[in-house]
C-alpha cells in the first residue's frame, strides 16, 4: 500500500535543526537570547574579531556599562576577609602591559574563592568577560567569566594548539561568553559534511574567483589555524552575502522586465507639449536627459522601473510631472504617493501651480486641453474626499496625489498607468503593492528620493531599478552658507536670533526646526506622521552611541521654542507660527500659507518640512539640537532655504564636543554642499542596519560580513556574476541551494529593505 505524500516524515535539514535538539536545552537557552535558535543561525554567527596569542586588549578605552571580552595577563590575585559586611573577597588585577583592570569576586566563605585563586596565577593569559563598572576611579569586572589560554584545554596537545592559534571573539553575552559560543559552534560544525551544507555559490562562480566551498569557509572563520585561514573564509562568506542579495535583485528585475505593461508613448500636440511651451524657465541638461530616458521607457510594453535621485532643489518634481503628463496624454492616469499630508498637499499645490490652466480641467478658466490634479488624504472632509474619489475613478483627474489614503479600498482609478513614489524609504512593500494592484496591468514605476544615495547603496537597496541622477541646480538659485553654533556659547546663540531678525527685515523667512513637539514628551511618546520618521528617540537619536554624552539636556520642542521666540527681544514684533504633524490639516495649511505670504515670517517646526516644502522667500534654516540628526536629514533640511534668488543661511545649533562623531557630522555638513559626498560620509558614520532599512522594520540586518560603505568592489563583482546566472536561469531552477539561501537570508521582515524599491 502506498503512503500518501503528506504522511511522509521528511528529515529536517541539518541547518534547520533546533539548537535545543543538537546542544541540549541548557546550552541552547542563552544562545536563543542572542537570536540563535537553529544550527544555521549559530554557524552564521561569525566572530567579530580575532585575538592573537599574546596580543592583549587595550584596557585604556573600556567604557563603563559595556559588556566586554578582553585578553589580558594576570598580575596578581589575593583573597581577604571583609570585616564590615562579612564573607570574603578575591581581588585580581590583569594588565595589557600598560593599563590595569580589576576583577572582583565575592563569597560567603574564603574557601569558595580558592579555585579562582589557584587558576588566576600571575603570568597566565586569559579572556575575561563581564560588564565594566567603576569603583573608586578604577575600572573593574565583578564576577567575570573567564577562560585561561592553554590551561582550559582537554590535554597538553590541545593546550599547545589553543595557545598558538587565532582566538575567535564572538558577539556574546554574560550568559553566553565567547568561548562557550565557540565550543557550541564546534559541536555543531565538526560532524557536518559538505552534503549537509549545500553551497549557494555555483561551482563555476567559485572557481572563477578562487573561493573555497561553504564548509571550508565556515571552518576557516570559526576554527582558524592561522590568520590567512579566517581571512580566506571571511572573503568567501562576504562575497556570498553580496551574491545572494544581488541574485534576488536580478531575479526581481528579470520578472519586472518580463511583465506586461500598457505602453504610454508621447503624443504630439498633447498636454506635455503644451506644458513645455509654457514653462517659464529652461530645463537643465540633466532634466532633459532624464526626461528622454523616462519618455523611452514609458513607451515600452514592459513596466518602467526607475529610481530618480536628485540633489535638493535639482528639479525632480518637474521631471516627474512631465512623465505623468506623457501617461495622461496616452490615456492613462498617474498616482503620486507621498509620506505625509504636508508633503502631499505641497505636491498638489506645486503641480497645480506648474500646470496653471492645464490643470483645471472642467473648471472655469481651465484650458481647452487640460486635466485635473486630485488630492486624497486621510483627514479630508467627506465632501472633498467624495469629489476627489469620483475624479480618480472616472478618470477626470489624470494626476492623483495622496498619502497612505491612496491605498484605501475605496480609491479606484479609471486606468492607472504610472505610480510615482516620493521618499520611497518611508513605505513598505505591502503599501507599494496595494497601490500598484489598482491597475489593470502592471503600471510603470518611478521612485524619487532627495536623499543622495552612494552608488554601493543604490546597487544594494535599489538594485532592481535603473538609476537616474540629477545633480545640477536650476539657474538663478544662490548658494547656502552653513555655520555650526555651539549651544553653550550664549553670545553666538543670541546672534543667531538677531541674524533671523535681519533676514526677516529684508523680506526673508526663517525655519526653526526642533526634534520634538512637546517639552513633556517622554521617551515613549507617540511620534506623529512625518515628524521624526528618520529621527531616533532621545537616547537612540545620537547615532554615535550612548557613550558620547552620558547626561544630555532635554531636547528642544516646538511648542516651548515658539513661546520663547515670541518673548525674545531680538524678535519683538515678528510673527512666529508653529507646524507639526499633530495639527489638524486646515491649521497646517494656514501655517504654511501665512509663512509663504510673509504674514508670519518665522516658522517653528519639526522635521515635517524636511522634504517637498518649497517657499522661495525662505532664507534662514535654524536647526536646534542639530547634533541629534543624521547628515542626510540635515542636508535635506538645509535644502529648504536658498531656493529663490536670495542666498540661504543654515545655522546648526548643537552640543557636540570636538572630536566626537556628532562634531564630525556637523563640520562635514558645513564644509560642503555636495549631497553625494555627504551621503558617503553618513554611510561611514551610521550603522549598517540603518542604511539597509532594518532600523525602520525593527529587524536585524541580514548582512553580517558585507559592509556597503566598504565593499563596493565585492558588490559590483557579485552583481555581474548574479545577473549572468539569472539571465541563464531566471527562476534559479537549477540552483536550489541559492534559492534556499535567498529564502533563508532575505525572508520576512529582513526582505523589507529590498522591497522599498
Amino acid at each position: 500500500m502506498s503512503v500518501p505524500d503528506d504522511a511522509v516524515v521528511r528529515p529536517v535539514p541539518r541547518l534547520d535543526e533546533p539548537l535545543a535538539r543538537v546542544l541540549g536545552e541548557r546550552s541552547a537557552a542563552p544562545l536563543a537570547k542572542l537570536g540563535l535558535r537553529t544550527s544555521g543561525d549559530l554557524l552564521r554567527h561569525y566572530p567579530r574579531r580575532y585575538s592573537e596569542p599574546g596580543a592583549f586588549t587595550d584596557l585604556a578605552h573600556l567604557v563603563v556599562g559595556e559588556h566586554v571580552t578582553v585578553m589580558a595577563e594576570v598580575r596578581q590575585a589575593t583573597i581577604r576577609e571583609m570585616r564590615s559586611r562579612g564573607g570574603a573577597m578575591l581581588q585580581a588585577v590583569v594588565t595589557d602591559g600598560s593599563h590595569q583592570l580589576h576583577l572582583t569576586f565575592f563569597a560567603k566563605r574564603r574557601g569558595a574563592l580558592r579555585l579562582h585563586e589557584t587558576r588566576l596565577v600571575a603570568g597566565r593569559t586569559g579572556l575575561f568577560t563581564g560588564v565594566v563598572s567603576d569603583y573608586r576611579g578604577q575600572r573593574q569586572l565583578t564576577h567575570p567569566d573567564y577562560q585561561l589560554i592553554g590551561v582550559d584545554a582537554d590535554d597538553e596537545a590541545s593546550a599547545f594548539l589553543e595557545a598558538s592559534r587565532p582566538i575567535p571573539i564572538y558577539p556574546a553575552s554574560a550568559a553566553a561568553p565567547t568561548w562557550r559560543i565557540q565550543r557550541c559552534v564546534r559541536t555543531v560544525l565538526d560532524p557536518l559534511t559538505e552534503d549537509d551544507l549545500p553551497d549557494p555559490l555555483p561551482d563555476d562562480v567559485r572557481a572563477r574567483h578562487g573561493l573555497v566551498g561553504l564548509r571550508q569557509a565556515l571552518l576557516d572563520v570559526h576554527e582558524p589555524y592561522a590568520d590567512e585561514h579566517w581571512k580566506r573564509g571571511r572573503d568567501r562568506l562576504r562575497y556570498e552575502e553580496a551574491f545572494v542579495l544581488q541574485a534576488e535583485l536580478a531575479r526581481r528585475r528579470s520578472r519586472a522586465v518580463g511583465a506586461v505593461a500598457t505602453a504610454r508613448p508621447r503624443v504630439d500636440g498633447g498636454l506635455l507639449d503644451l506644458f513645455d511651451a509654457q514653462l517659464p524657465f529652461t530645463l537643465t541638461a540633466g532634466q532633459r536627459a532624464v526626461g528622454e530616458e523616462l519618455e523611452r521607457e514609458l513607451a515600452a510594453a514592459h513596466p518602467m522601473q526607475r529610481l530618480l535621485q536628485g540633489e535638493v532643489g535639482s528639479g525632480k518634481t518637474v521631471v516627474a510631472l512631465r512623465a505623468m503628463l506623457q501617461v495622461v496624454d496616452a490615456g492613462g492616469q498617474a498616482a503620486l504617493l507621498a509620506p505625509t499630508e504636508v508633503l502631499a498637499a505641497q505636491h498638489a499645490r506645486t503641480l497645480r501651480a506648474l500646470l496653471g490652466p492645464l490643470g483645471e480641467g472642467g473648471f472655469l478658466g481651465g484650458a481647452e486641453q487640460s486635466t485635473r490634479v486630485a488630492l486624497l488624504t486621510g483627514s479630508q472632509g467627506a465632501t472633498a474626499r467624495r469629489e476627489n474619489l469620483l475624479d480618480a475613478a472616472s478618470g477626470r483627474a489624470g494626476i492623483v496625489v495622496g498619502t497612505h489614503a491612496l491605498l484605501s479600498e475605496t480609491v479606484q482609478f479609471a486606468d492607472l498607468g504610472l505610480v510615482v513614489v516620493d521618499e520611497q524609504h518611508r513605505f513598505g512593500v505591502e503599501q507599494r503593492d496595494t497601490l500598484r494592484a489598482k491597475a489593470a496591468q502592471t503600471p510603470h514605476l518611478l521612485v524619487m528620493t532627495a536623499t543622495p544615495i552612494p552608488r554601493t547603496v543604490a546597487m544594494t537597496v535599489f538594485g532592481d531599478l535603473e538609476t537616474s541622477v540629477l545633480t545640477e541646480v536650476p539657474a538663478g538659485r544662490s548658494g547656502i552658507t552653513t555655520h555650526v553654533v555651539p549651544a553653550e556659547n550664549l553670545a553666538w546663540v543670541e546672534r543667531t536670533w538677531r541674524r533671523v531678525r535681519e533676514e526677516v527685515e529684508r523680506g526673508g523667512r526663517a525655519y526653526v526646526v526642533c526634534p520634538r513637539i512637546d517639552p513633556d514628551e517622554g521617551k515613549g511618546a507617540r511620534r506623529d506622521e512625518g515628524d521624526g520618521a528618520d529621527l531616533l528617540a532621545a537616547d537612540e537619536l545620537d547615532l554615535d552611541g550612548p557613550a558620547e554624552a552620558p547626561a544630555r539636556r532635554p531636547l528642544q520642542a516646538v511648542l516651548q521654542v515658539a513661546e520663547e521666540l515670541r518673548a525674545l527681544p531680538a524678535l519683538a514684533g515678528v510673527g512666529v507660527a508653529e507646524l507639526h504633524g499633530r495639527m489638524p490639516p486646515d491649521d497646517k495649511e494656514r501655517a504654511l500659507a501665512d509663512f509663504a505670504s510673509g504674514r508670519v515670517p518665522v516658522l517653528v517646526s519639526t522635521t515635517v518640512i524636511e522634504v517637498g516644502v518649497d517657499v522661495p522667500e525662505a532664507t534662514v534654516m535654524v536647526v536646534l539640537d542639530a547634533d541629534r540628526f543624521g547628515l542626510s536629514q540635515l542636508h535635506q533640511l538645509r535644502g529648504r532655504v536658498g531656493r529663490g534668488s536670495a542666498p540661504g543661511l543654515c545655522l546648526l545649533v548643537a552640543d557636540a564636543p570636538e572630536g566626537t562623531p556628532a562634531a564630525t557630522r556637523l563640520a562635514t555638513l558645513a564644509s560642503t554642499g555636495d549631497g553625494f559626498a555627504l551621503a558617503a560620509v553618513d554611510l561611514e558614520l551610521r550603522r549598517e542596519g540603518d542604511v539597509l532599512g532594518a532600523a525602520q522594520s525593527g529587524a536585524a540586518s541580514s548582512l553580517r560580513l558585507l559592509r556597503v560603505a566598504r565593499d563596493g568592489e565585492v558588490i559590483e563583482l557579485a552583481r555581474t556574476d548574479a545577473r549572468e546566472v539569472v539571465e541563464a536561469d531566471p527562476e534559479l531552477e537549477s540552483h536550489p541551494a541559492l534559492r534556499a539561501a535567498i529564502d533563508r537570508q532575505l525572508a520576512g521582515e529582513r526582505e523589507e529593505f529590498l522591497d522599498r524599491a
